[in-house]
Protein backbone atom coordinates (compact mmCIF):
# COMPACT_ATOMS: atom_id res chain seq x y z
CA UNK A 1 0.00 0.00 0.00
CA UNK A 2 2.78 2.41 0.93
CA UNK A 3 4.57 1.62 -2.32
CA UNK A 4 1.43 2.37 -4.34
CA UNK A 5 0.95 5.64 -2.44
CA UNK A 6 4.49 6.83 -3.24
CA UNK A 7 4.13 5.86 -6.89
CA UNK A 8 0.92 7.90 -7.08
CA UNK A 9 2.64 10.89 -5.50
CA UNK A 10 5.53 10.60 -7.94
CA UNK A 11 3.17 10.50 -10.91
CA UNK A 12 1.33 13.58 -9.65
CA UNK A 13 4.65 15.39 -9.19
CA UNK A 14 5.70 14.56 -12.74
CA UNK A 15 2.36 15.81 -14.07
CA UNK A 16 2.68 19.07 -12.12
CA UNK A 17 6.25 19.63 -13.28
CA UNK A 18 5.26 18.94 -16.88
CA UNK A 19 2.35 21.35 -16.59
CA UNK A 20 4.60 23.99 -15.09
CA UNK A 21 7.07 23.53 -17.91
CA UNK A 22 4.32 23.93 -20.47
CA UNK A 23 3.09 27.03 -18.71
CA UNK A 24 6.57 28.52 -18.84
CA UNK A 25 6.82 28.04 -22.59
CA UNK A 26 7.05 31.39 -24.39
CA UNK A 27 3.88 32.26 -26.29
CA UNK A 28 5.80 34.71 -28.50
CA UNK A 29 9.43 35.28 -29.38
CA UNK A 30 11.04 37.49 -26.73
CA UNK A 31 13.30 40.40 -27.57
CA UNK A 32 15.28 41.70 -24.63
CA UNK A 33 16.05 45.41 -24.94
CA UNK A 34 18.84 46.92 -22.88
CA UNK A 35 19.30 50.70 -23.04
CA UNK A 36 22.22 52.38 -21.35
CA UNK A 37 20.46 55.53 -20.18
CA UNK A 38 17.55 57.85 -20.77
CA UNK A 39 18.26 60.55 -23.31
CA UNK A 40 16.56 61.58 -26.51
CA UNK A 41 18.85 59.93 -29.06
CA UNK A 42 18.72 56.51 -27.40
CA UNK A 43 14.97 56.82 -26.83
CA UNK A 44 14.49 57.67 -30.51
CA UNK A 45 16.52 54.60 -31.51
CA UNK A 46 14.15 52.35 -29.57
CA UNK A 47 11.09 54.13 -30.95
CA UNK A 48 12.34 53.64 -34.51
CA UNK A 49 13.06 49.96 -33.83
CA UNK A 50 9.51 49.40 -32.59
CA UNK A 51 8.05 51.31 -35.53
CA UNK A 52 9.79 49.02 -38.00
CA UNK A 53 8.32 45.98 -36.26
CA UNK A 54 4.89 47.63 -36.16
CA UNK A 55 4.98 48.55 -39.86
CA UNK A 56 5.66 44.90 -40.68
CA UNK A 57 2.87 43.57 -38.41
CA UNK A 58 5.31 41.98 -35.99
CA UNK A 59 5.18 44.16 -32.87
CA UNK A 60 2.05 42.48 -31.46
CA UNK A 61 3.52 39.05 -32.22
CA UNK A 62 6.52 39.61 -29.94
CA UNK A 63 7.22 40.16 -26.28
CA UNK A 64 9.51 43.14 -25.65
CA UNK A 65 11.39 42.92 -22.35
CA UNK A 66 12.63 46.52 -22.04
CA UNK A 67 15.27 47.32 -19.40
CA UNK A 68 17.01 50.67 -18.83
CA UNK A 69 20.31 50.71 -16.93
CA UNK A 70 19.93 54.38 -15.97
CA UNK A 71 23.58 54.97 -16.85
CA UNK A 72 24.84 52.39 -14.33
CA UNK A 73 27.35 49.86 -15.69
CA UNK A 74 26.53 47.43 -12.87
CA UNK A 75 22.90 47.49 -13.93
CA UNK A 76 23.96 46.49 -17.44
CA UNK A 77 25.54 43.31 -16.11
CA UNK A 78 22.42 42.45 -14.13
CA UNK A 79 20.21 43.03 -17.16
CA UNK A 80 22.46 40.88 -19.34
CA UNK A 81 22.24 38.05 -16.80
CA UNK A 82 18.44 38.41 -16.83
CA UNK A 83 18.23 38.01 -20.58
CA UNK A 84 20.57 35.02 -20.65
CA UNK A 85 18.62 33.36 -17.83
CA UNK A 86 15.32 33.98 -19.65
CA UNK A 87 16.84 32.59 -22.84
CA UNK A 88 15.40 35.47 -24.85
CA UNK A 89 15.31 34.98 -28.61
CA UNK A 90 17.13 38.19 -29.45
CA UNK A 91 18.72 41.16 -27.71
CA UNK A 92 18.59 44.78 -28.83
CA UNK A 93 21.51 46.64 -27.24
CA UNK A 94 21.19 50.42 -27.38
CA UNK A 95 24.63 52.08 -26.99
CA UNK A 96 28.11 50.59 -26.91
CA UNK A 97 28.31 49.73 -23.21
CA UNK A 98 25.01 47.87 -23.48
CA UNK A 99 26.25 45.77 -26.39
CA UNK A 100 29.57 45.01 -24.73
CA UNK A 101 27.80 43.90 -21.56
CA UNK A 102 25.47 41.42 -23.25
CA UNK A 103 28.15 40.21 -25.68
CA UNK A 104 30.29 39.29 -22.67
CA UNK A 105 27.49 37.12 -21.34
CA UNK A 106 26.42 35.13 -24.40
CA UNK A 107 27.81 34.03 -27.74
CA UNK A 108 24.60 32.22 -28.70
CA UNK A 109 21.73 34.71 -28.43
CA UNK A 110 21.58 37.00 -31.50
CA UNK A 111 22.49 40.58 -30.52
CA UNK A 112 21.58 43.63 -32.57
CA UNK A 113 23.16 46.91 -31.59
CA UNK A 114 22.26 50.50 -32.38
CA UNK A 115 23.62 53.92 -31.40
CA UNK A 116 27.12 52.40 -31.58
CA UNK A 117 29.79 54.29 -33.48
CA UNK A 118 32.37 51.59 -34.21
CA UNK A 119 31.72 47.89 -33.62
CA UNK A 120 35.33 47.00 -34.38
CA UNK A 121 36.79 49.56 -31.97
CA UNK A 122 34.36 48.32 -29.30
CA UNK A 123 35.56 44.74 -29.90
CA UNK A 124 32.09 43.53 -30.88
CA UNK A 125 32.76 42.24 -34.41
CA UNK A 126 35.65 41.10 -36.56
CA UNK A 127 34.77 43.57 -39.33
CA UNK A 128 31.80 45.64 -40.49
CA UNK A 129 31.39 43.52 -43.63
CA UNK A 130 31.77 40.16 -41.88
CA UNK A 131 30.82 40.46 -38.17
CA UNK A 132 31.78 36.85 -37.56
CA UNK A 133 29.82 36.17 -34.36
CA UNK A 134 26.44 36.73 -32.75
CA UNK A 135 26.58 40.56 -32.91
CA UNK A 136 25.65 42.98 -35.68
CA UNK A 137 23.58 46.15 -35.98
CA UNK A 138 23.65 49.80 -37.02
CA UNK A 139 26.32 52.44 -36.52
CA UNK A 140 25.74 56.05 -35.51
CA UNK A 141 29.08 57.23 -36.87
CA UNK A 142 28.46 60.87 -37.60
CA UNK A 143 30.34 63.16 -40.03
CA UNK A 144 32.82 64.46 -37.47
CA UNK A 145 35.13 66.18 -39.96
CA UNK A 146 32.15 67.86 -41.63
CA UNK A 147 30.90 69.02 -38.25
CA UNK A 148 34.26 70.62 -37.51
CA UNK A 149 34.21 72.26 -40.95
CA UNK A 150 30.75 73.60 -40.08
CA UNK A 151 32.25 75.33 -37.05
CA UNK A 152 34.69 77.12 -39.34
CA UNK A 153 31.86 78.16 -41.66
CA UNK A 154 29.54 79.41 -38.92
CA UNK A 155 32.25 80.89 -36.70
CA UNK A 156 35.05 82.11 -39.00
CA UNK A 157 36.68 84.03 -36.14
CA UNK A 158 36.99 80.96 -33.90
CA UNK A 159 40.57 79.86 -33.30
CA UNK A 160 40.35 77.39 -30.40
CA UNK A 161 37.81 74.54 -30.19
CA UNK A 162 37.05 73.00 -26.80
CA UNK A 163 36.42 69.26 -26.62
CA UNK A 164 34.43 67.66 -23.79
CA UNK A 165 33.77 63.91 -23.58
CA UNK A 166 33.87 60.80 -21.43
CA UNK A 167 37.26 59.16 -22.01
CA UNK A 168 35.77 55.86 -20.83
CA UNK A 169 33.46 55.65 -23.86
CA UNK A 170 35.36 53.99 -26.72
CA UNK A 171 33.23 55.62 -29.39
CA UNK A 172 33.77 59.08 -27.95
CA UNK A 173 37.54 58.56 -27.97
CA UNK A 174 37.35 57.60 -31.65
CA UNK A 175 35.28 60.67 -32.56
CA UNK A 176 37.55 63.02 -30.64
CA UNK A 177 40.58 61.60 -32.45
CA UNK A 178 38.90 62.41 -35.77
CA UNK A 179 37.87 65.85 -34.48
CA UNK A 180 41.41 66.74 -33.42
CA UNK A 181 42.76 65.83 -36.83
CA UNK A 182 40.05 67.86 -38.57
CA UNK A 183 40.68 70.86 -36.31
CA UNK A 184 44.40 70.77 -37.02
CA UNK A 185 43.79 70.38 -40.77
CA UNK A 186 41.85 73.65 -40.66
CA UNK A 187 44.74 75.40 -38.93
CA UNK A 188 42.84 75.71 -35.65
CA UNK A 189 43.76 74.66 -32.11
CA UNK A 190 41.97 72.46 -29.62
CA UNK A 191 41.76 72.11 -25.87
CA UNK A 192 40.17 69.13 -24.17
CA UNK A 193 38.74 68.07 -20.84
CA UNK A 194 37.28 64.69 -19.95
CA UNK A 195 34.58 63.50 -17.57
CA UNK A 196 33.75 60.15 -16.02
CA UNK A 197 30.08 60.73 -15.15
CA UNK A 198 27.35 63.36 -15.40
CA UNK A 199 28.32 64.86 -12.03
CA UNK A 200 31.62 65.98 -13.56
CA UNK A 201 30.01 67.83 -16.45
CA UNK A 202 29.17 71.29 -15.03
CA UNK A 203 32.64 71.89 -13.62
CA UNK A 204 34.33 70.52 -16.74
CA UNK A 205 32.33 72.78 -19.03
CA UNK A 206 32.90 75.80 -16.78
CA UNK A 207 36.62 75.14 -17.04
CA UNK A 208 36.84 74.60 -20.80
CA UNK A 209 34.70 77.56 -21.92
CA UNK A 210 37.32 79.95 -20.53
CA UNK A 211 39.89 78.45 -22.90
CA UNK A 212 38.03 78.20 -26.21
CA UNK A 213 35.89 80.08 -28.73
CA UNK A 214 33.47 77.22 -29.39
CA UNK A 215 32.67 73.84 -27.87
CA UNK A 216 32.43 70.48 -29.67
CA UNK A 217 30.61 67.56 -28.04
CA UNK A 218 30.55 64.17 -29.84
CA UNK A 219 27.77 61.57 -29.61
CA UNK A 220 28.81 60.82 -26.06
CA UNK A 221 26.21 59.19 -23.79
CA UNK A 222 27.43 60.90 -20.63
CA UNK A 223 27.40 64.33 -22.24
CA UNK A 224 24.04 63.71 -23.91
CA UNK A 225 22.54 62.85 -20.53
CA UNK A 226 23.87 66.13 -19.12
CA UNK A 227 23.05 68.60 -21.91
CA UNK A 228 20.84 70.61 -19.58
CA UNK A 229 23.89 71.27 -17.38
CA UNK A 230 26.00 72.08 -20.45
CA UNK A 231 23.40 74.58 -21.60
CA UNK A 232 23.30 76.15 -18.15
CA UNK A 233 26.99 77.00 -18.46
CA UNK A 234 27.26 77.88 -22.16
CA UNK A 235 24.21 80.18 -22.11
CA UNK A 236 25.97 82.25 -19.46
CA UNK A 237 29.39 82.21 -21.16
CA UNK A 238 27.80 82.78 -24.62
CA UNK A 239 29.77 79.84 -25.98
CA UNK A 240 28.49 78.24 -29.22
CA UNK A 241 28.16 74.47 -28.78
CA UNK A 242 28.43 72.22 -31.83
CA UNK A 243 26.97 68.79 -31.16
CA UNK A 244 27.43 65.33 -32.59
CA UNK A 245 23.70 64.73 -32.95
CA UNK A 246 20.49 66.72 -33.19
CA UNK A 247 18.96 65.46 -29.92
CA UNK A 248 21.72 67.37 -28.10
CA UNK A 249 20.62 70.52 -29.92
CA UNK A 250 17.05 70.00 -28.71
CA UNK A 251 18.42 70.02 -25.16
CA UNK A 252 20.47 73.21 -25.39
CA UNK A 253 23.23 72.85 -27.97
CA UNK A 254 23.48 75.40 -30.76
CA UNK A 255 23.96 73.35 -33.90
CA UNK A 256 24.52 69.84 -35.26
CA UNK A 257 25.06 68.14 -38.57
CA UNK A 258 24.31 64.51 -38.05
CA UNK A 259 22.04 61.52 -38.35
CA UNK A 260 18.45 60.80 -37.39
CA UNK A 261 18.36 58.27 -34.54
CA UNK A 262 14.75 57.29 -35.16
CA UNK A 263 15.69 56.31 -38.72
CA UNK A 264 18.73 54.44 -37.42
CA UNK A 265 16.56 52.49 -34.98
CA UNK A 266 14.11 51.76 -37.79
CA UNK A 267 16.93 50.31 -39.89
CA UNK A 268 17.88 48.11 -36.90
CA UNK A 269 14.28 46.89 -36.70
CA UNK A 270 14.45 45.81 -40.34
CA UNK A 271 17.57 43.82 -39.49
CA UNK A 272 15.72 42.25 -36.56
CA UNK A 273 13.04 41.01 -38.96
CA UNK A 274 15.76 39.23 -40.94
CA UNK A 275 17.05 37.54 -37.79
CA UNK A 276 13.52 36.49 -36.81
CA UNK A 277 13.23 34.86 -40.24
CA UNK A 278 16.31 32.77 -39.51
CA UNK A 279 19.32 34.78 -40.60
CA UNK A 280 22.34 34.82 -38.30
CA UNK A 281 23.98 38.09 -37.19
CA UNK A 282 27.19 36.90 -38.83
CA UNK A 283 25.38 37.06 -42.19
CA UNK A 284 24.35 40.72 -41.76
CA UNK A 285 26.95 43.43 -42.22
CA UNK A 286 26.99 46.55 -40.04
CA UNK A 287 24.59 49.15 -41.47
CA UNK A 288 24.97 52.93 -41.51
CA UNK A 289 22.51 55.83 -41.59
CA UNK A 290 21.20 56.68 -45.05
CA UNK A 291 21.72 60.40 -44.45
CA UNK A 292 24.18 62.18 -42.17
CA UNK A 293 24.29 65.79 -43.34
CA UNK A 294 21.15 67.23 -41.79
CA UNK A 295 21.90 70.60 -40.13
CA UNK A 296 19.80 71.64 -37.12
CA UNK A 297 20.13 74.98 -35.30
CA UNK A 298 18.40 75.83 -32.01
CA UNK A 299 16.85 79.26 -32.54
CA UNK A 300 16.40 79.92 -28.83
CA UNK A 301 20.05 79.19 -28.07
CA UNK A 302 21.16 81.37 -30.98
CA UNK A 303 19.24 84.28 -29.44
CA UNK A 304 20.61 83.56 -25.95
CA UNK A 305 24.25 83.69 -26.99
CA UNK A 306 23.86 86.39 -29.62
CA UNK A 307 24.69 84.15 -32.58
CA UNK A 308 23.63 85.50 -35.98
CA UNK A 309 22.34 82.68 -38.19
CA UNK A 310 23.54 82.95 -41.81
CA UNK A 311 20.80 83.20 -44.44
CA UNK A 312 21.70 79.85 -46.01
CA UNK A 313 20.92 78.06 -42.72
CA UNK A 314 17.57 79.71 -41.96
CA UNK A 315 15.68 76.58 -43.02
CA UNK A 316 17.66 74.58 -40.45
CA UNK A 317 16.40 76.61 -37.49
CA UNK A 318 14.14 74.87 -34.97
CA UNK A 319 12.34 76.27 -31.91
CA UNK A 320 12.10 73.37 -29.42
CA UNK A 321 9.08 73.27 -27.15
CA UNK A 322 9.66 73.50 -23.39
Amino acid sequence: MKRTKWITIAIIAIILLTAAGCGAKKAHPVIGVVQLAEHIALDQSFEGFQKALEDHDMLDKLEIDYQNAQGDINNLSTIADRFVSRKVDMILAIATDSAQSVANKTDEIPILGTAITSYTVAGLVESDEHPGGNVTGTSDMNPVAAQIALIKELLPEAEVIGLVYNSGEDNSVLQIKIAKEAIEDLGLEWREITVTNTNDVPQAVQSIVTKCDALYIPTDNTMSSAMAQVHGVTSESKTPTICGESAQVLQGGLVSMGINYFDLGYKTGIMALEVLKGKMPSELSIQYADKSDEVVINGFVAEEIGFSIPDKFQDAVIWPED
